[in-house]
């Protein structure tokens, strides 16, 4: 008898199974609800984790966030992806109606406003070849109100000599202009259609009289758009 006990104190206890949950996951169109509920509540967009995290156990976010984007596509309002995350916005063609509703706190110097569309079409970028193809030096207080302003952001260290840090747009520069990536940037012929280049050289760069330009053309802000 001894030699039985012996043998069967040697056998390891069952591992137990984890116990199943104890209610199903909701139906897809519940799912959809909540979370269009958790979206309409928050005010910044989220990440497919972060609502998966609100929602009960056995959800399916993804394949919900699917669905809802269909059901209000065409309508006032629209789910809309911005950078890795999500956010319901108005409509395009319908933001004349709240024009009257936001409140513009400042504007951006033109020093800023040249250093912020070089990082948005050239990131990553360090800030020497800011200061490269802007031709002159980039003040600290011009990085700095892009940083307070959450539009650019420190990216990852070049490996080059000095390590450089380099700059990128942010989610918050992503979701003020209505863009779901920095790939839907508009193109040199939209720039120039809204008005938003002209042929100003770039600071530090003299400006050629006619007789002097020749036939070439005169070099300005418009090349910092240029494929």
């Amino acid at each position: 008898m001894s030699d039985d006990s012996d043998l069967m104190s040697e056998i390891p206890d069952p591992v137990p199974e984890p116990s199943p949950s104890l209610f199903a996951a909701p139906p897809m169109a519940e799912q959809e609800r909540m979370v269009e509920a958790i979206l309409f509540a928050c005010a910044e967009p989220l990440s497919l984790a972060q609502i998966s995290a609100r929602l009960p156990q056995g959800c399916d976010a993804a394949e919900a966030l699917g669905h809802l984007r269909s059901r209000y596509t065409g309508r006032g309002v629209n789910l809309e992806r911005v950078g890795d995350a999500y956010a319901l916005r108005t409509a395009p063609d319908l933001g004349w109606l709240m024009q009257n509703e936001r409140v513009e706190t400042r504007k951006l110097s033109r020093a800023a406003i040249e250093t912020l569309a070089i990082v948005a079409y050239h990131q990553p970028v360090t800030r020497a070849e800011i200061e490269e193809i802007r031709g002159v030096a980039v003040s600290r207080g011009t990085i700095d109100q892009l940083l307070e302003l959450d539009w650019i952001r420190l990216g990852r260290r070049r490996m080059t000599p000095g390590r450089p840090v380099t700059f990128v747009v942010t989610e918050e520069f992503l979701d003020h202009f209505g863009l779901e990536s920095a790939r839907d940037l508009p193109g040199l012929k939209e720039l120039r259609e809204a008005g938003l280049l002209d042929s100003r050289p770039l600071p530090g760069q003299a400006v050629l009289e006619d007789d002097e330009a020749g036939d070439g053309p005169s070099r300005g802000q418009s090349e910092l758009f240029e494929d």
